[in-house]
């Protein structure tokens, strides 16, 4: 049976694992557009420590939905989703392929399977939320959730505050728990009769070595100096923004609360252990994603293009 034209591709994967370089050589053999799917990409004041493309690479192929957003926005998965609706029809009236490229799985998910109907969660809600979380350390914002819902506390890690505050303020606002909305999903974007998806899986040793090589590389290119920018701002210790690996603890450093090493292995850290997550998750709740080597992507792809 022959498969009909793609109508977009997504390329997703750990960290430091191509994904970037591959995006851009299909969107220069195809004309296609490279489109962000990372949730800390979207961010203008984090261009170096996300390792969001290069204005050289920018000018390879057209991007879009990278460095978009303030660092003061609360950015979320629905934004995204409107912000990739938005892509997806002018890039459909252009004749011209997206491809999706990140390694944030639930943009991946809410592409292929639909994001869950959960209610808006009104600012000032939000803002009282997040007023009484100042402060309070990561475990102590997962117990304030314990308490109140168990249930979607249960499904979430100790060390995860972002996403133990959107679940306090979905049931603050609501007073139902944010697990019941989860399994009431909307339509995809996307048809997977018609899109191709790839997963980079590197051996693990050499990524591991990618990923510290390339923290020390972010810091050389200038990522300090752009901490300090973000640090100036005096931005919500709880916003996306100020979560992103890496940031804490430079600014840390810069604060004189931690040495310079310590900063650096505490950025490696965190991003080896976020992609062991990636891994996870795309095991278990990515199904439509095809599992290559980096190395042979390139010919993976191409048989679908």
């Amino acid at each position: 049976m022959t498969r009909p034209p793609i109508s977009a591709l997504l390329i997703a994967g750990p960290t430091a694992s191509g994904k970037s370089a591959l995006a851009i050589r299909v969107a220069q053999a195809t004309g296609g557009v490279v489109v962000n799917a990372d949730s800390m990409q979207v961010y203008a004041d984090l261009r170096i420590i996300t390792a969001r493309p290069s204005p050289q690479e920018e000018r390879e192929a057209e991007h879009l939905l990278f460095g978009h957003v303030d660092g003061a926005v609360n950015y979320s998965v629905g934004k995204w989703v409107e912000d990739a609706k938005a892509v997806l029809a002018d890039l459909a009236g252009q004749g011209r392929l997206p491809i999706f490229t990140g390694g944030t799985g639930m943009y991946f998910k809410a592409l292929l399977q639909g994001l869950s109907e959960i209610p808006p969660v009104p600012d000032d809600v939000r803002a009282r939320v997040r007023a009484e979380a100042e402060g309070l350390a990561p475990e102590e914002i997962h117990a304030r959730l314990m308490a109140l819902d168990p249930q979607t506390a249960a499904r979430l890690r100790p060390t995860d505050p972002q996403r133990n505050l959107r679940a306090l303020e979905v049931f603050t606002a609501t007073g139902q728990p944010l697990a019941s909305f989860q399994s009431k999903r909307g339509a995809p974007l996307l048809d997977p009769a018609t899109t191709a998806a790839f997963f980079l899986w590197p051996e693990r040793a050499a990524l591991k070595a990618r990923i510290d090589a390339r923290f020390e590389a972010l810091r050389e290119q200038g990522a300090l100096d752009e901490d300090e920018r973000l640090a100036a701002r005096e931005l919500a210790p709880a916003l996306p923004v100020m979560r992103a690996h890496g940031v804490p603890g430079l600014i840390d450093f810069l604060r004189g609360l931690t040495t310079l090493e310590d900063a650096i292995e505490r950025g490696q850290r965190d991003t080896r252990a976020y992609s062991k997550r990636q891994f996870t998750f795309v095991r278990h709740q990515l199904p439509e994603f095809r599992l290559v080597p980096p190395e042979a992507a390139w010919e993976a792809v191409r048989e679908v293009l």
